[in-house]
């Protein structure tokens, strides 16, 4: 946008010529046009202060029609160990377990250490492209990397913090008792961390108890939340959830807290059966991180939201040892879910954004604009879009995208 270059330290902005949704246009009862409108949108410290009817004329950063969305979250991804920024490498077909990984994480972490601060920032600006401004990063904390994957991390996140927010997931990816990392996690948690995670307890540390009750009781000693891997399908998939649905139960402090990601069990269970895991997940407010996929396993979305479960989205792999085919966006996310459940209408396009801002939406279900509103925070991304319900069906072009009133391009 012209001028933005110019005054993105401002702590006040004005944006003129600004797209934003209005409401639904009815053919009956079915949606069939999203209205917009143009808009000037102003901004201070960080908030949104002021939205008002347009004034071309005035002198403000001028957004050119382009349809202004909440900037995107993505809610999974690994930026202390991609491979982003080294030379090209596809996924190695030598390795076939997950215990296979881990010997080769222990081999090659050390080399990874030596340039991991400059590649996350690259990383961190390949999802800003796309318009992603917030991100739920793991890190891995176990006896190979000690905390120097924490540590390079927050020297990464520190550099890019007026652009970019982020929260932390301390991630035993190599397991807490198949390494000797229970002696590390019970001191990364005091940290400035946010989640607690772990990785399929079962498989990895031959118990689920042992290793979910350490979890969860650091979690609940230190206020902390908790997001753990869980790959494992079948029984052992099953049986984990549900134990960490009864740790959640009978600790209220961690609902709303909690979250399996992957949880690929779900997408394996008879339909009463997912029906029951997934009302028992809304009631211990345990909500499930996916990154999509498709093929062998399907994840439940429609069910699990339709019983109120909260689902986030991320890319997870964007390009690492594990696998080549994350997008790094949101939107791609976005129009993957849209593609597999069948949301082709210009409403079900339009809640299907929702994946990709963390529930924040310009309309509610019924057409009532709901944002932005003077209050909200200027995280704003700019797309070349009539509405959302393109933005997610055409992957729209990203234009221009502000974290917290800061202009990132």
């Amino acid at each position: 946008m012209e001028q933005m270059d110019k005054i993105v330290n401002n702590s006040h902005l004005t944006f003129k010529n600004v797209l934003l949704e209005t409401g639904f246009e009815y053919d009956g009862e079915e949606v069939v046009k999203t209205k917009t409108a143009l808009f000037c949108i102003e901004t201070e410290d960080g908030k949104i202060t002021a939205v008002t009817p347009n004034d071309p004329h005035i002198n403000a950063i001028d957004a050119k029609g382009w349809l202004m969305l909440p900037a995107f979250k993505d809610m999974h991804a690994h930026l202390d160990k991609m491979l982003y920024g080294l030379p090209w490498q596809a996924v190695s077909s030598k390795r076939k377990t997950v215990k296979d990984q881990i010997a080769y994480e222990q081999k090659m972490i050390p080399e990874w250490l030596k340039t991991s601060v400059e590649r996350a920032e690259k990383l961190i600006g390949f999802l800003q492209s796309n318009g992603t401004h917030y991100i739920r990063s793991h890190f891995n904390i176990d006896p190979t990397s000690g905390f120097d994957s924490l540590k390079h991390l927050e020297t990464a996140l520190k550099n890019k913090e007026k652009t970019a927010g982020a929260e932390l997931v301390a991630f035993p990816q190599h397991g807490i008792f198949y390494t000797d990392t229970a002696p590390l996690l019970k001191e990364v948690v005091k940290m400035d961390i946010d989640f607690i995670g772990g990785v399929d307890p079962y498989s990895i540390d031959g118990s689920i108890e042992k290793p979910m009750d350490l979890i969860t009781q650091l979690a609940i000693d230190h206020n902390k939340g908790i997001d753990i891997h869980l790959h494992e399908v079948g029984e052992t998939g099953v049986k984990t959830i549900g134990y960490l649905i009864d740790k959640t139960k009978e600790n209220p402090g961690l609902r709303g807290k909690t979250f399996v990601s992957h949880a690929f069990a779900l997408g394996h269970l008879p339909p009463l059966e997912t029906e029951r895991m997934a009302a028992r997940l809304a009631e211990a407010g345990v909500g499930i991180v996916t990154s999509v996929p498709f093929g062998n396993t399907i994840m439940p979305i429609p069910l699990l939201r339709k019983h109120g479960v909260e689902v986030l989205v991320g890319n997870d792999n964007i390009q690492d040892h594990w696998s080549t085919f994350g997008p790094g966006h949101m939107l791609q996310k976005a129009k993957l879910i849209a593609a597999l459940y069948g949301y082709s209408s210009e409403w079900a396009l339009s809640r299907t954004l929702a994946f990709a801002t963390r529930y924040v939406l310009p309309l509610d279900d019924k057409g009532n604009q709901q944002w932005p509103k003077a209050g909200h925070d200027a995280n704003l991304v700019f797309l070349e879009a009539s509405c959302s319900a393109e933005a997610v069906a055409r992957v729209s072009p990203v234009r221009s995208l502000v974290h917290k009133g800061n202009i990132v391009f």
